[in-house]
């Protein structure tokens, strides 16, 4: 394992037929444990999604022996480096590389919308009766988005599909374009929409990654604004240096996500540097008070909660109402989720 710690950020993916999978994952497993790869891999029957860091001096060895396994890959590197994304290699085998709620058996998963780069989806913007479409996640879109999108108040990509086609159902003689942060949940999505009788879908080509290389190197206006949400402990890369979300607690600009402090909750929310010093870098006065306390205490509390109200019945992504996060905390009661 190669010991040269500058590093770099790549994800691909791709919609093929595995007739191996676990056989496959361990193959994989092997060959890049050795080259000191790191990151998050899912294999299906359906193919690959991959996001992974890997040593500088071993980038092109890697990127080969990708190739020898998924021919003339193309590969999405990171907007930015910051610190180490990943701290081990998983590889899981899954039922699909997206839990997107579908049966692929009704529809014809092949018949995507028409792939556009960087350029032609600035064009396709501007042009007349065009409706542009995040297939994201509300906390993804909540930071970062194209002009004008339509974007899903959906916690899951399953939960967006439903929301953009019922949202949009009497809009499908509009020119319709997706995008997302790669390019995967637009290859399932655009499919699924043409099926549902949209007339013509169109999706960004690499999603926004790509998008936002191609506007760099090719000098084109930029129709995105903020920063992209990535699955790393990064949590983003910025794009721009709009900020158009604010922070939770104070309502301050910021556009920071971070994960609650408190084990047991572990909300996903935006908090800026300020409530992150005063909350203990919990979500709530609730977290940060259970946070403070013992471990078997903070366990016993957990337990109690789960018995009474199911495991994690109160977690979600969610976002947290203001007046939840600042609520006395002397019951040390489940924050309430607000339903999307």
């Amino acid at each position: 394992m190669t010991t040269n710690s500058a590093r770099r950020t790549v994800s691909f993916y791709r919609y093929v037929k595995l007739e191996h999978p676990e056989a496959l994952r361990q193959e994989l497993s092997d060959a890049w444990s050795a080259l000191g790869v790191l990151g998050r891999v899912y294999l299906a029957a359906e193919g690959i999604n991959a996001q992974v860091s890997v040593v500088e001096s071993a980038l092109e060895s890697y990127k080969a022996h990708v190739c020898s396994v998924f021919p003339d890959m193309t590969f999405k590197t990171a907007l930015e480096e910051q610190g180490e994304p990943f701290v081990k290699l998983k590889i899981k085998v899954r039922q699909k590389l997206v839990a997107d709620g579908l049966s692929d058996a009704s529809f014809d998963s092949s018949q995507v919308g028409e792939h556009l780069d960087a350029k032609a989806f600035n064009e396709a913007l501007s042009e007349p009766n065009t409706l542009v479409v995040d297939m994201r996640n509300h906390y993804e879109s909540e930071v970062g988005r194209f002009e004008g999108a339509f974007c899903p108040e959906a916690n899951t990509f399953r939960e967006a599909l439903p929301e953009v086609a019922d949202k949009l159902g009497d809009q499908k003689d509009r020119k319709i374009l997706l995008y997302c942060t790669g390019g995967i949940r637009c290859e399932k999505a655009s499919a699924w929409l043409r099926h549902q009788g949209f007339k013509e879908v169109k999706q960004l080509y690499g999603g926004i990654i790509s998008y936002a290389q191609q506007v760099r190197a090719e000098g084109l206006s930029n129709r995105f604004i903020g920063k992209n949400f990535v699955f790393d402990q990064r949590m983003g890369e910025r794009v721009t240096e709009d900020i158009i979300a604010q922070c939770h607690q104070c309502l301050e600009a910021c556009d920071t996500h971070h994960n609650c402090a408190y084990e047991g909750c572990n909300r996903l929310f935006i908090q800026c540097p300020s409530c992150r010093a005063d909350f203990d870098a919990c979500c709530s006065r609730v977290c940060q008070e259970i946070a403070a306390k013992p471990k078997e205490d903070r366990v016993r509390i957990q337990q109690e909660w789960d018995q009474r109200l199911g495991p994690k019945h109160y977690w979600s992504r969610t976002r947290l109402p203001r007046e939840y996060a600042l609520q006395d905390a002397s019951t040390l009661e489940p924050l309430a989720v607000r339903e999307s």
